[in-house]
């Protein structure tokens, strides 16, 4: 039987908690170094980086670049800069509570989209697959082919596949380059369908 106020116990326990404290201190250290690390690829990147990219670039774990990205989210609270997640993977960008300043200092810098456009990529972004006749029908005006440019132009668009009936249209589809315009990481993400009403309160 162990008498447990044997001094020698005692002796025995102290080491293995200390190792134990150690380690999760280490473990801490390591963390904050490779959240770090992120937040410097991140700045450095001109576009989003995977989790893919990450893991690979710092030899990673997926476990430990979830704990990793954690650390920094965590971190940024206190900033100005968020950690935000789009299709194309992960990027720093200034927080919504700044968005006003940007535009009062720099008001070159928010486009501004026409009615028709915006009107055009909601249908495009809410019902796709659609071919340019289906587009005309839900807005009840002719297509510009203009406006489907513009959209090409950004990349926000893509010709994928044809309509299985007379002429075999293209079917029309929003990209990656669209969902990290506007933010998103996946279509499901979209807001509720606004009516044409409301997108045209918006132009």
């Amino acid at each position: 039987m162990v008498d447990t106020d044997d001094p020698k116990q005692h002796d025995k326990a102290e080491p293995t908690r200390a190792a134990a404290t150690a380690s999760i201190e280490d473990n801490h250290t390591s963390l904050e170094d490779v959240s770090k690390r992120i937040e410097v690829l991140l700045h450095a990147s001109e576009a989003p980086l995977t989790a893919q990219a990450l893991k690979k670039h710092l030899s990673l774990s997926s476990k430990a670049l979830k704990q990793a990205l954690e650390v920094l989210e965590r971190r940024l609270e206190t900033g100005v800069l968020n950690l935000h997640e789009t299709a194309s993977g992960y990027r720093l960008q200034i927080s919504d509570a700044y968005s006003s300043l940007i535009q009062q200092i720099f008001p070159q810098r928010q486009e501004r989209l026409s009615q028709a456009l915006l009107e055009t990529l909601s249908v495009i972004a809410y019902k796709q697959p659609v071919t340019r006749s289906d587009i005309e029908q839900v807005r009840g005006v002719t297509l510009s082919s203009n406006i489907l440019r513009q959209l090409f132009d950004k990349g926000w668009i893509i010709e994928k596949g044809y309509k299985e009936t007379l002429g075999r249209p293209a079917l029309l589809h929003t990209t990656t380059q669209f969902l990290d315009a506007f933010g998103l990481s996946h279509l499901n993400e979209l807001p509720p369908m606004p009516d044409m009403e409301s997108i045209r309160a918006m132009s």
